[in-house]
């Protein structure tokens, strides 16, 4: 018989020598795998975008959409993903979203319409956000004490990986066009690689059951989902239609919407109920402006990395893998930041120079972009993709300083038992950060844009009129970019100025039953 994990296996707590899980560095890899998934989906649309409309057609707002709804999707879902884990059981519930996240992405690699993948990557966005929440839980169940701290530190290098080799992965799978596939190669890579999830986590994942008795907020989850597509949805569409009366109102709404979320979650509290996020997170001055500066960052993130590739290959003409090898400088300078944070943090500095090093980041990401334009002002009719790679290594540099202290010293503002939904929280707002930062960068893009040259492809980049029209409407992006930026450096000044300690669960025996 095959050596699974078994309930009769288990170590019972009152052992005085609790044994950890036997397969725990497996299942370590299983969980990794499935965060790579995630990652390298948020960043591969971005590159395939322009392959995808030449041959689906739509308007200036698919573009937008394939990287939004994924973003927009994932923000909903992560609210309520973490706590579906508690109620059926978290190894269960990352099988459900591996599976579900594997099956969406042969419907995006199958997509006929614009509109038909959009709605798959909405649903790859959801799947995500069901899978991607137990695995941390699972994490700080199987280890402890300094194996804690190894498994955790090897989510830096997996999702560094992921990063730099993302955008590079996709402009090589759009450009082999492997039997013809094109850009759906980047979706139905994902076909091995979830599979593979899959199947080691039905054999290395330790079983579990509903670790709490709660009820899912379906109502929350309803209301935080309306708002949030009432503040995107016009963002996005609102420029083709001439921003008509009803965008406004709609995104007007959407924030009003938001309030009433953030009510009904207090009176949900209040009744003895299981609300979505813990109202008492959104009192505390300090995590609430982690908040802004988390969407704000973000934002300026998501947007930037759509506008560069829509730059480099509908304006300069680059091919995918061009523009994928480009901006490996940012991919690379924020892994070197968050080797710098490393090195910090080891020395003890950390905790003292959180917020420092966060606000640091932030004026460096700012100088960087605005080195870019500098560069791009400068070459003229005779930029390349290549000009702008110091400038955009500098972006990376400080993004990597932001990044490395940002979710401790956010998560070391609240108590103990409020880490789960301040994570779940915050995380959510990470995402939503990213589909407003694609909604509107996108759009400052466009309307640059608008009456110069073809936003379709690269078709009309070839001539010196094209190009200056492009850098011209990248330079009034980047100015967007920078008021962005701005807005997560006002913010930061909320962050504590030393983050709080969190504490983590533990998982004993060589299972926890079901």
């Amino acid at each position: 018989m095959s050596d699974f994990p078994r309930a009769d296996d288990a170590v019972l707590s009152a052992s005085p020598t609790p044994l950890p899980y036997r397969w725990r560095w497996a299942a370590l890899w299983v969980i990794l795998a499935g965060e790579a998934m995630d990652m390298l989906d948020s960043l591969v649309a971005t590159i395939a975008a322009p392959s995808v409309r030449a041959e689906l057609g739509g308007g200036a707002g698919v573009t937008q959409w394939l990287a939004a709804a994924y973003a927009l999707a994932m923000a909903v879902g992560l609210i309520t993903g973490g706590r579906l884990g508690d109620v059926v059981g978290r190894r269960r519930t990352f099988l459900i979203g591996t599976a579900g996240f594997t099956v969406a992405s042969l419907l995006c690699a199958a997509a006929v319409s614009p509109g038909f993948l959009i709605g798959a990557r909405g649903l790859q966005g959801l799947f995500g956000a069901v899978m991607i929440p137990q695995g941390l839980g699972m994490i700080k169940e199987m280890f402890h004490g300094r194996e804690l701290g190894k498994a955790l530190g090897m989510y830096g290098p997996v999702m560094g990986l992921s990063y730099v080799g993302g955008p590079v992965l996709a402009g090589w799978l759009v450009g082999a066009d492997w039997f013809g596939a094109g850009w759906r190669m980047v979706f139905l890579v994902n076909l091995p690689l979830g599979g593979l999830a899959f199947l080691g986590g039905w054999r290395f994942l330790p079983a579990s059951g509903p670790t709490a008795r709660t009820r899912l907020d379906l109502v929350g989850a309803a209301l935080a989902s309306a708002a949030a597509l009432a503040v995107v949805f016009p963002l996005v569409q609102g420029r083709e239609l001439g921003w008509p009366v009803w965008a406004f109102v709609s995104m007007t709404a959407g924030v009003a919407l938001f309030g009433v979320f953030g009510w009904y979650e207090d009176r949900v509290s209040r009744g003895g109920g299981d609300p979505l996020v813990v109202p008492g997170l959104f009192r505390k001055r300090a995590f609430s402006g982690g908040l802004v500066t988390g969407a704000a960052l973000f934002a300026a993130v998501a947007g930037f990395s759509l506008a560069l590739s829509l730059y480099f290959q509908s304006g300069l003409g680059a091919s995918p893998l061009k523009a994928g090898l480009a901006v490996l400088p940012w991919s690379a300078g924020t892994v070197v930041g968050f080797v710098v944070v490393q090195v910090l943090d080891g020395a003890g500095l950390l905790s003292r120079y959180g917020r420092a090093l966060v606000r640091t980041g932030v004026v460096v990401m700012a100088l960087g972009a605005g080195a870019f334009a500098c560069a791009l002002r400068w070459a003229g009719a005779h930029v390349t993709v290549w000009q702008g790679a110091p400038a955009l290594a500098v972006v990376g540099l400080g993004l990597g300083l932001v990044m490395g202290p940002f979710f401790e010293t956010v998560l070391g503002t609240v108590e103990p038992h409020e880490t789960g939904s301040a994570a779940g929280t915050l995380t959510a707002v990470q995402q939503f950060g990213s589909a407003l930062g694609s909604a509107v960068l996108g759009t400052v893009l466009f309307s640059a844009l608008a009456g110069r040259v073809s936003d379709a492809t690269g078709a009309d980049a070839s001539g010196t009129p094209a190009r200056l029209d492009w850098s011209r409407a990248m330079e009034i992006t980047l100015g967007a970019e920078a008021g962005l930026l701005a807005i997560t450096l006002v913010a930061s000044f909320l962050l504590p100025a030393e983050p709080g300690v969190t504490t983590t669960g533990r998982l004993t025996g060589n299972d926890v039953g079901d």
